[in-house]
Formats: C-alpha cells, structure tokens, sequence
C-alpha cells in the first residue's frame, strides 16, 4: 500500500511520514532528498542555474538511487551532504524543471512499485500517485507554524523572530501554491488533517487512524 503525506513547509509531514514507517514497518520514501541530490550534482558541476537546457541535460545523465532511506548520486552516499545551506537555496530552480520533475516522479514510482511505502512531499498524492489507496494532507495556519520552525533554529543556535520567519514562510507558501509543475495542493480524495491544537503524538496517532482505516477496510472488501 502507498501512503502519501503532503502538506505545506512546517506542516510536520516530514517527521511524521517517518515515524508512520516505523510504526507501520513501511517503507520511507524521502522525495526531497533526491531533488536535492540533483542540486548538489549540479551545483558540484558549476552549471549555470539560468541555463535551463544545461541543467536538463546535465541532470539527465545523473544516476540517484534510493536505497534504506539513504540517497546516493552517482555511486556515492550523498545523505548528508544534501542538507548543506547552499543546496537548500537553489533547490527551487532544479525542481521546477518539468523535464526532470517528470524523471524524478518516475523514479518515485519505480521506487515505491509493489511496496508497502510511506513518501512524503507537496505533490504526491496529487500528482505522483493519483491511485494511492491512503492520501493524507497535513496542514496548520501560518502561525503556528511559523513557532514550530523557530523552535527547531533555536534548538541549533539560530535565532530569528516570528516576523522574519512568517515573511519568509509566505513567500515559500505563495511560491508553491503558485507553481507551473509541483504545485502544493490536497489531492481530491485526500484526508486533511489541521494540526494547529495538535501535539506530534497526537498528529502521528491520527494519521495512523487515517491508515489502519482504510486497511481495515480492504481487508473487509477481500472478505467479502
């Protein structure tokens, strides 16, 4: 079974599609790291991020795996390296590519074809996997989290105001609703979960309701 977990920045999704996986002994397939294992393949290579031709054709000929929730580009396990500040500003040009959106969204199916897989990112349960027995789209207002994300900087020693935070947050909100491909948005038949008054444990026991649900209820359709 595939289980999408979408849902805007600061939303959770992340670390909830993971704690769901070990839960469930799913499958975690993080869609973002092979995004920005493609950056870094490019950024490694110097290619100009306003030569959309070069950067097509040179991230076409990138080899990603994805194995044990760990990525690796051309060979070499880059998990780590992704995360670097560097990669994170430049990861936008590379995943409005619709020649290489198309690619990934492939290699994700490929990935999570014939699994038990929880994948998580804005567009999966929209887009990537349209037939997805179980979508779930998390969401919580700008505020909130807004506070969630500067308690996670404080915890690495960087400190920014609610201000800077939410100003930054509703230019990415407003970039990635507004989207050509990749647009953030709830699938039709995706469960919305609002996690605003909702501590992690309890989002994560909601989600897994939301799942134990619908495998209860094929269970009930084979019976019968």
């Amino acid at each position: 079974m595939i289980v999408t977990i979408d849902g805007p920045a600061g939303a959770g999704k992340s670390s909830i599609a993971r704690q769901v996986a070990d839960r469930l002994a799913f499958e975690f397939l993080d869609t973002g790291a092979m995004y920005r294992a493609v950056t870094l393949g490019c950024l490694r290579a110097g290619i100009d991020f306003d030569d959309v031709d070069a950067l097509e054709q040179f991230a076409g000929c990138l080899e990603l795996r994805w194995d044990d929730q760990r990525i690796f580009l051309n060979g070499e396990d880059v998990s780590e390296e992704i995360r670097q500040p560097e990669v994170s500003a430049a990861i936008g040009r590379i995943a409005d590519l619709l020649p290489l959106r198309t690619r990934l969204s492939e290699m994700q199916r490929q990935v999570a074809e014939g699994k038990d897989i929880v994948t998580e990112g804005r567009d999966q349960g929209a887009e990537v996997f349209p037939d997805a027995e179980c979508k779930v789209f998390l969401t919580a207002s700008p505020q909130t989290r807004a506070r969630r994300r500067q308690l996670q900087l404080s915890e690495t020693g960087v400190n920014l105001s609610i201000d800077e935070i939410l100003d930054a947050q509703n230019r990415r909100d407003l970039e990635d609703t507004t989207r050509d491909v990749g647009r953030l948005r709830a699938a039709d038949d995706a469960i919305v979960v609002n996690t605003d008054c909702l501590s992690s444990d309890e989002v994560l026991q909601a989600v897994l309701e939301i799942i134990h649900g619908v495998l209860e209820s094929r269970t009930s359709k084979t019976a019968s």
